[in-house]
């Protein structure tokens, strides 16, 4: 049921520039009568570096809330990051993509202390080494190196309150002795996910409209273990273990559907209602292991990097649809439809990377490497529908089951060759090679007269190159220049070819014919004193995998109805032009710090569609070739309430006006936050208030020349308040065991 209703939820976030608190840009320190100033927010080479170990406003904040503060970046539903307008960003750990799930990792970001954090990079355009799925942007944090034998850890407790109360606790540990590091997290919460809808599509003589609600209970559990033993001086041999179980019991979704049919003279000719009621009971497990080795070749930092990883994702899902319509009393008791759908998805995978680093005397760096993924998806739907006549009789049964299997292997090698010419100009130029080879079968397929879907077979190759420099003007002016290509593969479950019923006329249909989709991306960034910056931005996405709203008339039983399918597939281009002018600084001897960010985003959309490509069904064509152009406007500001920095108020605000997107228009966005914090000792307790004024509701519209119109109203109930109380203990200078880059991370994300 999570996924039945995507088409807004995930837009909220992805079309925001960036939600910013910073430090100040220079911190100034006197030893023995000189003053030494150091650089907090600076541009180097491909990356925007953020030294945390200068910044005043690290002490008692949690990781994920530094980042949340970090230039450049943002978090509009404390779940997942985004770099300057893009989609969620890949987290990196000492220049290691993290081994786990998203869910699990907010966790360990929100348990693990900031004060342990040295610096964070925040890598707009990613270079050739980095996998493709990277389009999005990079998050590198640097923990600090200190190093002594111990114990150390952290415990956390928090309970939020919005339309419905959820608490969660986590408790990480850190040991180091001698040669051997052991780090390890487990976290547990319970909470309740509310939504609610409003659904509108039709033309100007018949229309649909569905109200109501989705209540998604949680129950998550979830860790990581990771052992990190040197072999040498130069050798390390690391295994890491994640595990995640998510539970989500008698989810609920309750609809009050009213068909109305008009004239042409517009007067009302009929109406009618009924009821959509959808229980669902579903479960995810998703465990995954990764064996590294890591060499250093020389004192220049040469090192080679192997890995080998397995992933196992196992979900269950059961929903039980049922349209009830008014009985004698009206009453919506008698049964006019009942769908019942078992979606199970088991995806394994075998993973091997091997990456060398070759640095030279001249400040010339040579880097090429390789992967290698093997992905086995087994996906075996079994759909029952019931139909009933007017007296609430059992008329007719249709099985519709459908075992769908998906092999795909992906070969990729990689060179990267990076040259410090001087002090002041810098450049990096490389490319990725990558060779796709996947085959779908399928049982019983929907489409039965379309033989190719029987058996889908894609073999494609793709060439990614990548360049930048970076050219230090002077100590105050700064200029930087990046292009790449990326691309984008579908999700496992998106290549699912599985029908998820929402309403007896309202449903979202994926597709086994999804191909990847390519992004190519230049940005071009100056910097003034480290504390201004302004950055123009191009990005060009070519076969964009989105879902398209795609309408038809349908008649049954004499009556016309409107059917709206959500079709997941490839829809055009779209090209995005933006221009973003910001300034991080500090008032007041730092008892202010405040940032302002505003830019203008200009999108030119491109797509036709009429087709349903697994199904071959013909729907109304569906056209989105609008142009948009739209403002942000941004402030965050910490203040500091005393002079010994334990007391914090935090207000932020952001406002995101209207645009185009693949749905449709969608309307402004703006919300007020606001937070206290109070460090006392080894504690932190926080209060946050989010979405003050319950602004951040997601609307689109959208308006066909047929005549066809559609409508969504998504409020994800944003409003609300976290109290949380965080407690560090043990010795807070042992270095934490090396965290290690999966060789199944980029495979991993796909299964979301």
């Amino acid at each position: 049921m999570k996924k039945i209703i995507i088409l807004a939820a995930a837009m909220s976030g992805s079309v925001i520039f960036a939600q910013e608190k910073k430090s100040d840009t220079v911190k100034a320190k006197s030893i023995e009568g000189i003053t030494i100033t150091k650089q907090v927010f600076k541009k180097q080479s491909d990356r925007f570096v953020y030294d945390v170990a200068a910044s005043p406003v690290a002490k008692g904040n949690t990781t994920f809330d530094l980042l949340k503060q970090t230039p450049l970046l943002s978090s509009t539903d404390d779940k997942t990051l985004k770099i300057a307008g893009k989609n969620n960003a890949l987290i990196y750990i000492n220049g290691r993509k993290t081994n786990m799930d998203a869910e699990s990792l907010v966790q360990l970001l929100k348990s693990t202390p900031a004060e342990n954090i040295q610096k964070i990079e925040v890598i707009t355009v990613p270079g050739s080494e980095y996998q493709v799925e990277s389009s999005d942007g990079i998050i590198n944090i640097v923990m600090k190196k200190k190093m002594s034998d111990g114990l150390n850890g952290n415990m956390r407790m928090s309970n939020m309150q919005n339309k419905y109360n959820g608490s969660s606790a986590s408790l990480s540990l850190n040991y180091r002795k001698d040669k051997l590091g052991i780090s390890g997290n487990i976290f547990t919460g319970e909470n309740i996910q509310a939504q609610s809808y409003v659904l509108r599509n039709g033309t100007s003589l018949i229309s649909n409209e569905s109200v109501g609600d989705i209540i998604d209970p949680n129950k998550n559990l979830g860790g990581y273990l990771n052992f990190d033993y040197q072999l040498t001086d130069n050798s390390n041999l690391a295994l890491t273990w994640n595990s995640w179980y998510n539970k989500s019991n008698d989810s609920t979704v309750d609809l009050l559907n009213t068909l109305r049919n008009y004239n042409t003279d517009g007067s009302l000719k009929s109406i009618e209602y009924n009821k959509s009621e959808n229980r669902e009971d579903a479960h995810y497990y998703n465990n995954s292991v990764n064996l590294n080795y890591e060499l250093k070749t020389d004192s220049l930092g040469s090192k080679l990097n192997v890995n080998a990883a397995y992933l196992n994702y196992r979900r269950s899902q059961f929903s039980d649809n049922r349209t009830l319509v008014p009985g004698i009393s009206n009453d919506f008791t008698q049964l006019g439809q009942k769908i019942t759908q078992e979606i199970p998805q088991v995806i394994n995978n075998f993973s091997g990377t091997v990456d060398y680093i070759r640095k030279f005397k001249n400040d010339f760096t040579a880097s090429v490497g390789g992967n290698f993924n093997k992905t086995k998806t087994d996906n075996d739907t079994k759909n029952y529908t019931y139909s009933y006549d007017k007296k609430g009789n059992l008329v007719a049964s249709k099985p519709d089951f459908n075992h769908f299997i998906y092999d795909e292997s992906i070969y990729g090698v990689y060179l990267t060759l990076e040259k410090k010419f001087s002090d002041k100009l810098s450049g990096k130029v490389g490319a990725r090679y990558e060779i796709t080879r996947s085959l779908g079968t399928s049982d019983n397929p929907q489409n039965t007269e379309n033989q190719q879907y029987q058996e889908i077979e894609q073999n494609y190759n793709n060439i990614l190159p990548y360049l930048s420099f970076n050219y230090a003007i002077n100590n105050k002016n700064n200029i930087s220049y990046a292009f790449s290509s990326r691309m984008r593969r579908p999700s496992f479950w998106e290549l699912n070819p599985v029908k998820n019923i929402l309403t007896q006329d309202n449903y979202t249909q994926n597709n086994p014919f999804v191909k990847s989709s390519s992004t190519y991306n230049q940005e071009l960034t100056y910097m003034f004193k480290s504390s201004y910056f302004l950055i123009l931005n191009h990005s060009y996405f070519k076969d964009i995998i989105t879902q398209v709203p795609l309408q038809r008339e349908i008649i049954r039983d004499n009556v016309r109805y409107r059917q709206l399918a959500y079709i997941r597939t490839n829809f055009g281009d779209k090209q995005e032009m933006s221009v973003m002018l910001g300034m991080q600084k500090t008032f007041f001897k730092q008892y202010l710090t405040m940032n302002f960010n505003i830019g203008i985003q200009h999108n030119i959309n491109n797509g036709t569609l009429n087709t349903d490509p697994t199904t071959g069904q013909v729907f109304d064509t569906y056209t989105n070739k609008t142009k948009s152009t739209s403002m942000v406007i941004q402030t965050n500001n910490t203040i500091r309430l005393d002079k010994k920095k334990t007391w914090f108020l935090g207000v932020n605000y952001f406002f995101v006006d209207k645009q185009q997107i693949e749905l449709g228009m969608l309307k402004n966005l703006m919300s007020l936050d606001l937070s206290i914090k109070k460090n006392w000792n080894d504690w932190t307790f926080a209060l946050n208030v989010n979405d003050v004024l319950k602004t951040n509701i997601v609307e689109i519209e959208d308006s066909q020349s047929t005549g066809n119109y559609n409508y969504v109203r998504n409020d994800q109930y944003r409003r609300g308040m976290t109290f949380s109380i965080t407690y560090n203990f043990g010795n807070q200078k042992v270095k934490k065991a090396r965290d290690i880059e999966g060789a199944s991370d980029a495979i991993k994300s796909r299964t979301r």
